[in-house]
């Protein structure tokens, strides 16, 4: 979750639904409204066996590149899961594969919208990340992030310009920083003898 925006962590959630206890509404996080995604959090918490949410930091972003970094906070939301005592034996993905894991994997395009299990990994990553989205803006309310959410709107990019990018923006996407200055800021400094 998270993974287009400028600024703020990506987001993955991981959960185990119970089989016997079913959720009803369930679907893609993005097509629900927020007051809606936050009480099925709340059911999916209560009833599923297992939930977990990782992420990776925007530093972790801008070091690894974001899809390397989604990578990383699935990995994070699958070792919530096991530090609960959840052991997944099959992993239903959200268009992707997750390299190196040797549990069996299957994805699916949409799969938010088409799978109960990722449509409920996608809510409570969607909570998540919010959540978090709106701590930042009390710490940086001058970029608006509890209304565009780190996503690159244009009162964002209007903040970005009149501001310059906060400690949790994402330093190497383009809409940040300028190509040179992006350049310019991972060049050691160097000091010329005298």
């Amino acid at each position: 979750m998270g993974r287009g925006c400028l600024a703020g962590p990506v987001y993955a959630g991981a959960v185990v639904l119970d089989p016997e206890s079913g959720i009803l509404g369930l679907d893609d996080s993005k097509r629900l409204s927020p007051e809606v995604r936050q009480e099925l959090d709340r059911r999916i918490r209560r009833r599923a066996r297992g939930v977990a949410v990782g992420l990776a930091s925007p530093a972790e972003i801008d070091a690894l590149g974001i899809a390397r970094a989604n990578e990383l906070a699935m990995r994070r939301a699958l070792d919530g899961l096991r530090q609960a005592g959840v052991e997944p034996d099959l992993l239903l993905l959200d268009a992707v594969h997750l390299p190196g894991c040797r549990v069996e994997q299957r994805s699916y395009v949409r799969g938010d919208q088409r799978v109960a299990a990722i449509a409920a990994a996608s809510i409570v990553a969607k909570v998540a990340r919010d959540r978090f989205m709106d701590f930042l803006h009390r710490l940086f309310p001058y970029y608006g992030f509890d209304g565009h959410r780190g996503y690159g709107t244009p009162v964002h990019l209007a903040a970005l310009r009149r501001h310059g990018p906060s400690p949790t923006h994402r330093l190497t996407f383009e809409r940040v920083l300028p190509r040179d200055a992006r350049w310019a800021r991972r060049q050691p400094h160097r000091v010329d003898a005298a």
